[in-house]
């Protein structure tokens, strides 16, 4: 037995082979950090063409992207809550059970992209107008809603296809997948926001059509690997229409903590959108901005997050538990570090992003106050987002992160942050400040949570 020392001093750990330990964990982390900086792309695209364009159409892309961004959570709770299954299962290397899993979270996201799609195109207007109060903030939002809504079930199957690869350890396939899309979208994008190679100037409308174009795309590669490549883990439509009744109740008693869990977080990081959103345009200007910096600066923190799950969910359903917690250990030290990486980053590129976006002059000043609280807000979110959604997960632990994100977020900075911009007035920095204080709140609570090992649960059954 070994004996760490430093910050997780007088802990025993069992004999491990940390080489191959990080070995794995790098074949886990670099594909889905390469992956999440090709969707940070997608959005970032958007952003500097738009902003181009105009502050107008930027917020609205922006503000329409908050509805897609509400159902993606959606998607992302219901994918992060069958990996609490999956991952364990995949651990016994119980296919059948995987594959019952994968039917049922299929048809569980196509319903929920359903439901937006028809609201978006219902009542497109509402739905902005809960975000800016600014007419042709909402015009342009309305244009860019109604084309890009019909990519929601294309995202939906894929999003939930990928995710189930991402647990049993099949990472590389989405690397491919949102790399071939992030090359589509930037073309399209290109052609019809300028109007290149004799296309006429679409504006916020082109940017709409090359995101659909490319869901599309990413579909027909998912298909392809699924029916040709993809010889172990078949999706199946028999189980796609017939639900195993003992599964379910497992997949909704793990799944649907973490589907509130982040619907409420993600309807938080919008609340804040719409705050800043009725302060005007150059706010929202500046969080667009913001957000694509925090994004890029934290693509590989939550790579680690996704791989602490993956990786701690197989362990588990093994039953070695003490390696588990030597695991757990190391993901909490790796997610400081990334943390730390990220804040520099960030304050490293804050003075260059402002010449390339054509913003006014209060809006770039926003942009800088802001990129100096996203530097430290990284930090904490790195090692939150690592026990959240990666330790506690793994083990089954979904109600936990529920009470504490929603407690964190709207008990507190939601709260102060409605209060600051609409009772007491105070400047957007302040407000900024204010709805950026849930992860330094958590950062307690969760290593408290961490330490006493009650995420440590196996929850497969011996029965398919």
């Amino acid at each position: 037995m070994s004996e760490k020392r430093g910050i997780f001093k007088n802990i025993e750990e069992p004999d491990i082979d940390w080489k191959q330990f990080y070995v794995g964990i790098l074949a886990l982390v670099l594909p889905m950090a390469l992956q999440n900086l090709i969707n940070v792309g997608v959005s970032a695209a958007d952003v500097i063409m738009l902003g181009a364009v105009g502050e107008k159409a930027l917020s609205g892309a922006s503000l329409a992207g908050q509805i897609q961004y509400i159902m993606t959570l959606f998607l992302f709770g219901l994918a992060s809550g069958a990996t609490v299954l999956t991952a364990q299962y995949w651990g016994k290397r119980d296919i059948v059970t995987i594959e019952k899993v994968l039917g049922l979270g299929m048809k569980a996201a196509i319903c929920i992209a359903i439901v937006f799609f028809i609201a978006a195109q219902a009542i497109p207007s509402t739905l902005m107008q809960i975000f800016s109060n600014d007419p042709e903030v909402i015009e342009q939002g309305v244009k860019y809603l109604r084309i890009v809504s019909f990519s929601y079930i294309f995202m939906a199957m894929t999003q939930t296809y990928l995710y189930i690869m991402r647990s049993v350890e099949r990472v590389v396939i989405a690397t491919v997948v949102y790399l071939c899309s992030l090359i589509c979208n930037i073309i399209i994008n290109a052609i019809l926001i300028f109007g290149l190679l004799g296309m006429p100037a679409m504006g916020i409308q082109g940017a709409a059509i090359g995101t659909l174009i490319s869901r599309i795309l990413e579909l027909v590669l998912v298909c392809f690997y699924s029916k040709f490549r993809n010889k172990e883990i078949k999706f199946r439509v028999h189980y796609f229409w017939k639900t195993d009744k003992i599964l379910a109740s497992d997949f909704l008693k793990y799944a649907f903590p973490v589907v509130i869990n982040e619907l409420m977080w993600g309807m938080g990081v919008a609340a804040s959108t719409a705050i800043l959103g009725h302060m005007g345009s150059a706010a929202v200007a500046a969080n667009s901005v913001a957000q694509v910096a925090r994004q890029l600066a934290t693509v590989v923190a939550f790579g680690l997050s996704s791989a602490t799950a993956i990786y701690l969910g197989k362990t588990i359903g093994e039953k070695k538990f003490e390696h588990a917690k030597a695991y757990a250990r190391r993901f909490a030290f790796l997610s400081i570090v990334m943390g730390v990486i990220g804040g520099i980053l960030i304050l490293i590129v804050s003075p260059f992003i402002g010449s390339v976006m054509t913003l006014t002059q209060e809006a770039k000043e926003y942009m800088q106050f802001m990129f100096f609280v996203m530097s430290y807000f990284v930090m904490a979110q790195a090692f939150n987002t690592t026990m959240i959604v990666g330790t506690f997960r793994s083990g089954g632990d979904t109600k936990f992160g529920l009470i504490l994100d929603v407690a964190s977020m709207w008990g507190c900075s939601i709260l102060l942050g409605f209060l600051g911009a609409f009772v007491f007035k105070l400047s957007v920095p302040v407000v900024y400040i204010l709805l950026m204080s849930d992860e330094l709140v958590k950062l307690p609570i969760s290593w408290k949570r961490y330490r006493s090992y009650k995420w440590l649960k196996n929850v497969t059954r011996d029965v398919s």
